[in-house]
Formats: structure tokens, sequence, C-alpha cells
């Protein structure tokens, strides 16, 4: 989507003069007047829910993760609803700004990973913006360096063949690494410059690759074949771990937030969708195409699904989905539909299967945005 086409999106999509076209040789609207007031609404209500929400000290929930203010700044910078020269977002980037460590890590002594991944994000947002254009780009800098020190590898005397390889944990030191923080971890390294062959990206690519639910040549852990659709799970500790657990022969069940990241961590590595995991990963995203539920783990995890549903898909840049009973589906005009009938009056998104902490509306909100965001990518 050209530069016209995503402002558009962010500041007036849903009004009924606006008609939005994707590109791509389609002519297809992201909300049809019919269906006003949609996009445009939902991302106002969220923005204006998370500024009522903002603490004191600049953040949102922090006595519970830093990465949750870092999400939702995130959200609000790429929304072009917020600059950086109010007030409020200058607040909430010099609390993380505090958080920064001696080695360049965010939340250097808790989940230092998750949180300078995501911040990451916030950072190279406002870097890009006004009144704080290019005035992190040193912190920047620091924090990649970082992220690349607390990776699995030869540092930590972990070669290839080491189950944890290129992955990267919650925390600093032999915290075990998942596919979600290797996703936000590979993810920051792009968002912020590096390119797909660098070597951090090729390495994380062998966690990635293991991770996935498919025999081929790229894993060699013992579960590849078990499921083999193509999905993902959630980690390589302990012969394999899925938060969507085991079928009933004991295999690890695949799903689809995590079958998302790992997608668009493969090609955040440069892998293109002729590539055979990316095929496969594909495969199984046809086949449990859906927005009223995370596959595989139900209400679990929806509003996380939701966003890396829509990372996913903005970069394989395709407009249109076919699933496997043949059916095309504008993703965009799905997304958006399916966060406007569960957004609360006040602006918010809350999860009431709360795991993984979607009982947080702060944090939920934060993902929603950070969805509707990158379907304007």
């Amino acid at each position: 989507m050209n530069t016209t086409s995503r402002r558009s999106f962010l500041l007036s999509v849903g009004t009924a003069t606006t008609a939005v076209g994707w590109g791509w040789g389609t002519n297809s609207q992201l909300v049809k007047a019919a269906d006003e007031p949609i996009a445009t609404e939902v991302i106002s209500r969220a923005v204006t829910f998370l500024r009522s929400r903002q603490e004191p000290n600049g953040g949102w929930s922090t006595q519970r993760e830093v990465g949750i203010t870092a999400i939702v700044l995130t959200g609000l910078l790429r929304s072009r609803r917020v600059t950086t020269s109010e007030p409020s977002v200058a607040k909430a980037l010099a609390w993380l700004e505090s958080r920064v460590g001696t080695k360049g890590g965010i939340n250097e002594e808790g989940r230092a990973n998750y949180a300078t991944s995501i911040s990451l994000m916030a950072f190279h947002e406002a870097n890009k913006l006004g009144a704080t254009r290019g005035r992190y780009s040193s912190l920047i800098a620091d924090a990649q360096k970082f992220l690349k020190s607390i990776q699995w590898d030869e540092s930590k005397k972990a070669d290839s063949t080491n189950p944890f390889y290129g992955g990267a944990g919650y925390k600093e030191g032999n915290s075990r690494p998942d596919l979600s923080n290797t996703a936000f971890f590979m993810e920051a390294l792009r968002d912020t410059g590096l390119p797909a062959d660098d070597p951090a990206l090729k390495k994380a690519l062998i966690f990635v690759s293991r991770c996935q639910n498919l025999k081929s040549e790229f894993n060699d852990q013992p579960w590849a074949g078990e499921v083999n659709d193509g999905g993902f799970i959630y980690a390589t500790a302990r012969g394999g771990e899925s938060m969507a657990g085991k079928d009933e022969k004991g295999a690890l069940r695949s799903y689809a937030s995590m079958t998302y990241a790992g997608l668009k961590s493969m090609i955040y590595a440069g892998l293109t969708p002729d590539d055979p995991r990316a095929k496969a990963a594909l495969a199984f995203i046809t086949k449990n195409y859906t927005l009223d539920e995370n596959p595989g783990l139900g209400q679990q995890g929806l509003y996380y699904y939701y966003m890396t549903f829509a990372k996913a898909l903005a970069v394989l840049n395709r407009p249109t989905l076919t699933d496997a009973a043949g059916h095309t589906h504008d993703w965009r005009k799905d997304l958006v539909e399916a966060l406007a009938k569960r957004q609360n009056p006040d602006g918010s998104w809350v999860n009431p299967a709360d795991r993984f902490m979607e009982g947080d509306p702060n944090l939920v909100t934060g993902y929603a945005l950070l969805a509707l965001t990158s379907a304007a990518a």
C-alpha cells in the first residue's frame, strides 16, 4: 500500500465518502460505506481509551510488565492519531527510555528480550516523527546489539545442533527460547533496518523452522513429522511445547497464532512464499481461516492472534486469502469487522478467556491497534 492509501486508512476509512483501494490490481475496499462507522471510529475510540488509562509515570500497566507500555505506545504512534510533541507521548517515551540498562537493553533485570524488542519498535516509530526525528538512533543501535547478545548461539556455547539454537526467550541469560519471543526479536531487528541475511536472523530461522510441525530437512526434532500439518508450536524445550497441548496420540498440536508468527518470521528471514516451509504454513492457514477464534486455542490468545494474523498477511503482501472451501476473503475487511464487533463502548477490548494476560484491557487494546495498523501497511 502506498503512503497516501495508508494515511487514508488511518485517518478516514469508514466515512461515507471514502473508498480505499488496496492495490495489487484490485479495487477491494477495506470497509464499504454500508458498514460505517467502523475503522475510523474503532481506532479513534481505542486511542481515546488508551489516553485515559495512562499512568502518572507515563506508562500503562507498569506494575505488570514493561512491554505493555511498549505495545501501547507502538500502536498509538502507528495510528498517526498522536504526535511525539504531545506531553503524554513524550512522557511515555521518557518512561521507556528510563528503563534502558547499562547494556543497552530495556528492562534488563526482567523480561529483557520481550521489553527490548517491542520498545525498539516504539522508538523506531518515534525516531521517524516530528519533534523526535533522529533522537533515538543511538538508543536503537545499542538495543539491537543487546538483542543479538542474548540470542542462543555460539556465545552461549550452543551450536546449531542444540534445539535452542537461534532462539530468544523472555530474559537475558539462559532463558529458554520460544517462538513468540523469537518472533518479536526478529521483527524488531528487521523493523529497525537489519537485512534479511543478517546472521542473527539466519540463526533465528533455524529455531523458527524447528518449531514447525513439518517433516523436512529443516527440522530435526522428534515431533517434526508427527502432526505434519505445517502449523507451529510454541517452543523446542523439553521435547517440544505447545500451548494447544497434545492430540489423542500424544503429538504436539499446531495453533494459529504461532503459525502466523512463524510465517512472518520466515519472511523476515528472507524466505519466499515458494519455500516449502512457507507453503506448508500457508496450507495450515488457509485450512483454518477464521476470525471467530484462535484456531487450536479457541478464544484463548485471541487478540495476540489478531495481531500476528495482520502482521503476517501484511508482510506476505496478499490482499486476499482463499480458504480450504474455496471462499476468497478480504482479510483486512474481515479483521476490522471482527474487532469492531468486539470493541467495548469505552473503546477497549478485553478477553474473557483470560490467558496470556489478555484480561488486561491495556495490553489487548494495544494488540488490537497493532493489528489495525498492520492491516494498513
